[in-house]
């Protein structure tokens, strides 16, 4: 059995930061793929806030992707996935923590979910004025910062780092509700995504991600077993769907 347990859906950003960081690092894991909204007593015990992704690591309980992926770089120093350069490796924090708030909050929280996560879990109508203001307001603002910050070519610092798996991350879920990068006004942006959605260990990723987008949680463990997905013999997903409180930091 993997030493190394996430408890967390394919789909979340946040648990693809953190696979995506174990595969790039050749890490041997098993993954119990359920949503935040389904999780039992256990889980509440585990992730007191509800949130997916948690690292098991032996006895150790690692909750929060940030945390979890810098526990995974600090045990498994190689491959690297945070700049050498103590100035690039703050960036590449910051960068991260960019992603998983500001481009979250208009990508995940304001987009995702109310085009998919309230209508396929917990069978209710999307607030279109919520979607509106992310697509023409939010959303854009956040890109014209992030178009600044990203190079012309190649990675943010030369090789694959935490800054660009975080990024692509939000964009990949996105796109599960049809949202593209307007590569004319941020050609920076789209090509990043682009590059880092190309890397093998995110191909592999997404292949688990594509076969359950469209089924009913409770369809969705079975399809992944048929994919080969590397599962946990049990699920902590057992509870009837209830609502999380996204991240604000």
């Amino acid at each position: 059995m993997p030493r190394l347990r996430v408890i967390g859906s394919y789909l979340s950003p946040y648990v693809r930061k953190v696979l995506a960081c174990l595969e790039l690092k050749g890490l041997d894991y098993e993954i119990d793929p359920m949503p935040p909204f389904v999780g039992n007593a256990d889980f509440a015990r585990l992730s007191p806030l509800r949130r997916v992704p948690v690292l098991l690591d032996d006895g150790l309980v690692v909750n929060d992707s940030t945390v979890i992926c810098q526990y995974l770089e600090d045990r498994h120093p190689a491959p690297s996935l945070y700049p050498r350069d103590i100035g690039d490796r703050a960036r590449a924090r910051w960068l991260e923590e960019y992603a998983d708030t500001r481009l979250a909050d208009g990508l995940i929280w304001r987009l995702f979910y109310q085009r998919s996560i309230r209508r396929r879990v917990f069978c209710e109508p999307p607030d279109e004025a919520v979607v509106t203001r992310a697509l023409e307001v939010e959303i854009p603002a956040a890109l014209d910062y992030l178009e600044t910050q990203l190079p012309d070519d190649g990675f943010i610092f030369g090789a694959p780092s935490i800054a660009d798996l975080s990024i692509a991350s939000c964009f990949r879920t996105a796109s599960f509700v049809r949202y593209e990068i307007d590569a004319a006004r941020w050609p920076h942006t789209a090509a990043l995504v682009a590059r880092v959605q190309a890397l093998p260990a995110l191909q592999k990723l997404a292949r688990y991600e594509d076969c359950t987008l469209r089924l009913p949680l409770a369809e969705q463990r079975a399809a992944l077993l048929a994919a080969g997905a590397p599962l946990t013999s049990e699920t902590m997903g057992t509870c009837a769907p209830r609502p999380v409180l996204p991240r604000t930091s």
